[in-house]
């Protein structure tokens, strides 16, 4: 299987050894170390620039990480974060269709949690973890059935990105407390 693996440190590796050129390896499953995080995310983008590219919104999140504090980046509202891939059923009838997406979401008291009020700077020092593939049928949430899948590099990469980028409002759209 073509598999590569992730370090905290933002390595990766394909068959024990490190990888120079990234490019090659974006089709290729991916395994991340246990204490992986999205501070380990942002340094895979470090040590391998040329997958800035891939996302558009990346640039806003590097300048945001590079803000953000070098360590204790957590959130109480959650226990760790999860990737995860939705597949869903749409159009039924009329013109019936297929969209696929990836999700990230925090998981707290193994229940999920919406995310997208945490700023990157309460985000970075918290797990990240590989989810599920959940098949959703038509929009029926209730009937939704829940799959063990992967990721290949390109999905991680830019599946992380668009999450975030519902996450990424200007600093003066923030709201600020002065208790």
């Amino acid at each position: 299987m073509n598999e590569i693996f992730i370090t905290t440190d933002g390595v990766v590796y394909h068959e024990h050894k490190a990888v120079s050129d990234i490019l090659c390896f974006l089709g290729y499953r991916i395994t991340m170390d246990n204490s992986f995080t999205l501070r380990s995310f942002f340094r895979t983008l470090e040590r391998y620039p040329v997958l800035k590219k891939l996302n558009n919104f990346i640039p806003s999140f590097i300048e945001e990480y590079n803000a953000s504090p070098d360590k204790a980046c957590f959130s109480d509202t959650v226990e760790y974060f999860q990737i995860g891939k939705i597949i869903e059923m749409t159009g039924f009838p009329g013109n019936p269709g297929i969209e696929t997406y990836i999700t990230l979401q925090g998981i707290k008291d193994d229940k999920t949690i919406d995310i997208k009020s945490l700023w990157l700077s309460n985000m970075l020092d918290m797990l990240l973890q590989q989810g599920f593939l959940k098949h959703i049928i038509f929009g029926d949430k209730i009937d939704t059935f829940t799959f063990d899948t992967s990721f290949n590099l390109f999905e991680f990469i830019d599946g992380i990105a668009w999450a975030l980028s519902f996450h990424n409002m200007p600093a003066e759209c923030r709201l600020k407390s002065d208790f």
